[in-house]
């Protein structure tokens, strides 16, 4: 049986995401806010493109949307023209972005009423995983749902779980978050001592990454880190947003985040110092810039 897809968002994550299941050969229709930009994705791919949302989903079994924030989703979603406005019954959405779990609720009761069925599904894995098709999927909502979604969301992931009830994939990428922060700090901290030490970085990064310390940010920013380059990742001004989320979390739930809330500070810096859209290993770039 043929399925219909539609895809909502094609942004740097969301235009290879949406390639890879046209790849895969699904029936793809996309919608983007610059029209542009949904027809440069019919050139590239196999596909339609809608000049609303609701027409994106109009005809679509499964309906992915990733975009930029709550307000985002919502202008996307459940607004005027917005996809579950054109939801046939019994479809299901599965939203990528990273949100609070308090939206998904919403759109979980939203897709309800409507007689849909609703998965939140943030991701980690940047630009490159999406590109690749390697993303990680960290999902929430009613098994029976997730198990229908799973294998068309592996066009693009390498890894997909199901973590909970909805909200539960939005609470998961929040602990991402909070452990990427302090990942990257103690990372930028370590660089720079190197550097202070009169050690050769690179050699540093070659034995200790073998050891304890290494991780996933420490393989693949190192490099660029040390060659001062900060166009590599994961913007600046989204994490914000995404610890925003994380610190209001804790709040919420009396949950105690201290070094979250320290780094959250050190990216406000960076960002003063105009580094907005750079990547979020910039935290080295603010220690140097207090020499």
């Amino acid at each position: 049986m043929t399925i219909n897809v539609a895809f909502i968002g094609l942004g740097v994550m969301g235009y290879p995401m949406a390639g890879h299941l046209a790849n895969k050969g699904y029936q793809v229709t996309v919608f983007n806010r610059s029209h542009d930009k949904a027809l440069q994705w019919q050139k590239d791919h196999q596909g339609k493109t809608a000049p609303t949302p609701a027409e994106a989903a109009k005809d679509a079994d499964i309906i992915f949307c990733c975009v930029g924030n709550d307000n985002d989703v919502r202008s996307v979603i459940t607004e005027e023209n917005g996809a579950i406005s054109g939801m046939k019954p019994g479809s299901i959405l599965v939203d990528h972005t990273t949100a609070s779990a308090e939206l998904a609720e919403e759109l979980n009761q939203a897709c309800q009423a409507a007689e849909t069925h609703f998965i939140d599904a943030p991701v980690s894995g940047g630009q490159q995983g999406a590109e690749n098709g390697l993303l990680t999927v960290m999902c929430g909502g009613e098994e029976e749902i997730f198990n229908k979604v799973k294998p068309i969301i592996e066009s693009f992931a390498q890894t997909t779980i199901l973590m909970g009830p909805a909200g539960s994939g939005q609470l998961t990428k929040m602990v991402n978050q909070i452990c990427i922060a302090g990942l990257v700090q103690g990372l930028s901290e370590g660089l720079y001592f190197a550097e202070k030490a009169g050690l050769d970085q690179h050699k540093v990064i070659e034995v200790i990454s073998k050891g304890a310390a290494g991780s996933w940010q420490m393989n693949n920013r190192h490099n660029t880190m040390i060659q001062d380059q900060y166009e590599h990742g994961f913007a600046v001004d989204w994490m914000r947003k995404d610890l925003d989320i994380c610190l209001s979390q804790g709040r919420k739930i009396k949950a105690k985040l201290p070094v979250t809330a320290l780094v959250d500070q050190f990216y406000g810096e960076v960002q003063a110092i105009g580094g907005g859209r750079w990547d979020t290993s910039s935290l080295l770039k603010r220690l140097k810039a207090t020499d």
